[in-house]
């Protein structure tokens, strides 16, 4: 990373290994001088991740100077994802993708990644706390936001309670999932006709574990889940944006 505060630059990082978490979670561990220093406690927020150019190959990454964005010659591809889990010990990040094959940008990056193939990344960012404190919580989204949900679940303290609803295509994509035994994991698989209500069907009418009030949400998926999940939340729940985080 450049030290001048006004001229910024995504780290660029470097492959390590790979392997399938289910059968179409992939995780791809990465590093790089640029990672040194990544924030240990922020498992689960966002990260900006920049792909080669779909045409060449070439990776070139912008920079910023002030509030002005400068994107090279050859532009990279874009694509938001989570922080899986950072080990500063050995300085590795984790980012897990969903395969929806070569073609796709990331995951088709994660399935061709070998010795040599390079990444860049800002990041992360997002809420602080991503999660907000509360008595109990929902979380809720697809195979794209189990990355994140997973990784708030095992940041979670032992004493935690609340329920974590996982939309799935595909039964074997359900994996072992670290949690406090007061939260009820469910791996919904998602049926066509049903549209989009799965999720918010899941998340309407749940009762508040023991003596529970103060509730927090974190849902994030396809748009028109979201969306449907998000009017639950305010409307059945009474959230307000504080304590809710949809994307």
């Amino acid at each position: 990373m450049s030290d001048n505060p006004e001229r910024m630059y995504p780290m660029l990082l470097n492959f390590v290994r790979k392997e399938y978490i289910s059968k179409n979670l992939l995780r791809v561990t990465v590093t790089g001088e640029d990672l040194v220093g990544f924030p240990e406690d922020q498992n689960g927020t966002h990260i900006k991740v920049f792909f080669p150019n779909r045409k060449n190959g070439i990776l070139q990454l912008p920079y910023r100077e002030g509030e002005t964005v400068f994107w090279p010659e050859h532009k990279p591809v874009p694509r938001a994802y989570s922080v899986r889990k950072y080990r500063a010990d050995v300085n590795e990040l984790d980012i897990d993708f969903v395969t929806h094959g070569e073609n796709s940008p990331g995951g088709g990056w994660a399935l061709k990644a070998k010795e040599g193939s390079q990444i860049g990344l800002v990041g992360p960012a997002g809420p602080d706390p991503l999660i907000e404190p509360a008595d109990w919580h929902i979380l809720a989204g697809d195979l794209t936001a189990a990355p994140a949900i997973c990784a708030i679940l095992e940041e979670f303290p032992p004493d935690t309670v609340g329920y974590a609803f996982i939309e799935i295509d595909e039964t074997e994509d359900i994996h072992d999932v670290e949690h406090p035994e007061g939260v009820v994991v469910k791996w919904i698989l998602r049926e066509p006709k049903d549209g989009h209500a799965q999720l918010r069907n899941a998340i309407s009418g749940l009762t508040p574990p023991g003596s529970a009030e103060k509730l927090s949400a974190f849902i994030a998926g396809e748009n028109e889940s979201v969306l449907a999940c998000r009017k639950v939340l305010r409307e059945e729940y009474k959230l307000t944006k504080k304590n809710m985080y949809a994307i």
